[in-house]
């Protein structure tokens, strides 16, 4: 499933943080959308669809906030190792984006590196279905309306599904100030305790694939639209507190609809959202 997409992981279970690394070898089109009013993010204006660069090569979710950012220049390392990259010239230039949660104040003060860019690439494999507090969700938390003191610790997932030919897997790393609900039934599954306050410890951040066909304003449109699982599942969500971004990577084998696709992917956010905090200790 997936072939064109490779899924790496670097996880710092001493520190509580890490990486997890979309590879697209071959390139592939991409979009993203960014609601929250405080992210941590790298390269996202080269998804518009005015600009030149259309193909992407990677896409890098990290802990550390800003600091974890340093994790991209080790993907474009590998990247550049494996000859991989948007043709310059006299060069190949990889087209890393990324971004980054806030996980400072989970474990000691640490963040991924460039070292940990480069060895969740070394360690990547073909997409399949997981969870747990690895990667970048290995320092994640939820529920921080009472502070960091009541958090909730929550984690990473990847949920794959499809429909006919299409194929799609949603990879997401949930650390929401917000509470986390049941869209199905209302329930909220983890709830914050004690008076709300601000947090800058926050952000969801998740990264759609799929064989489909996509243009870059397509992408662009399918990124935004996937935001809708966030709200459906996170309250309250997008806030000034949070840096929640949504990534689109499509490698354009197979032909759907539009709406096809944003049903698919709002069901799979959603279902990863809910597995990525009921499945953290995995």
């Amino acid at each position: 499933m997936l072939e064109n997409f490779l899924l790496g992981l670097d996880t710092d279970n001493e520190h509580k943080t890490g990486v997890t690394v979309v590879l697209a070898p071959n390139g592939v089109t991409g979009g993203v959308s960014v609601r929250g009013g405080a992210p941590a993010t790298h390269e996202t204006d080269l998804f518009r669809s005015e600009n030149t660069v259309d193909k992407v090569n990677a896409v890098v979710l990290s802990g550390g906030s800003a600091f974890g950012l340093e994790a991209i220049s080790g993907v474009m390392q590998y990247c550049y190792e494996q000859g991989i990259g948007y043709n310059a010239g006299g060069y190949k230039v990889p087209i890393c984006a990324g971004a980054s949660i806030y996980d400072l104040e989970c474990g000691s003060f640490a963040h991924p590196t460039k070292f940990s860019g480069y060895n969740a690439c070394k360690n990547a494999k073909l997409v399949s279905d997981m969870c747990g507090r690895v990667g970048a969700g290995c320092g994640a938390t939820v529920c921080k309306l009472g502070g960091m003191a009541s958090a909730k610790p929550s984690g990473m997932a990847v949920v794959s599904g499809g429909v006919g030919e299409v194929e799609m897997a949603v990879v997401i790393v949930v650390n929401a100030l917000g509470d986390v609900y049941d869209p199905h039934t209302g329930a909220y599954l983890m709830r914050s305790e004690g008076e709300a306050e601000k947090s800058f410890s926050n952000t969801t951040i998740a990264c759609v694939l799929t064989n489909a066909r996509l243009t870059k304003a397509q992408a662009n449109k399918l990124a935004d639209v996937t935001q809708d699982a966030y709200a459906k599942c996170i309250r309250p969500v997008h806030t000034m507190y949070d840096g929640d971004s949504v990534f689109v990577l499509a490698s354009g084998e197979v032909e759907c609809d539009l709406l096809t696709l944003q049903m698919l992917a709002d069901k799979l956010c959603c279902d990863a959202i809910l597995r990525a905090v009921t499945c953290s200790d995995d």
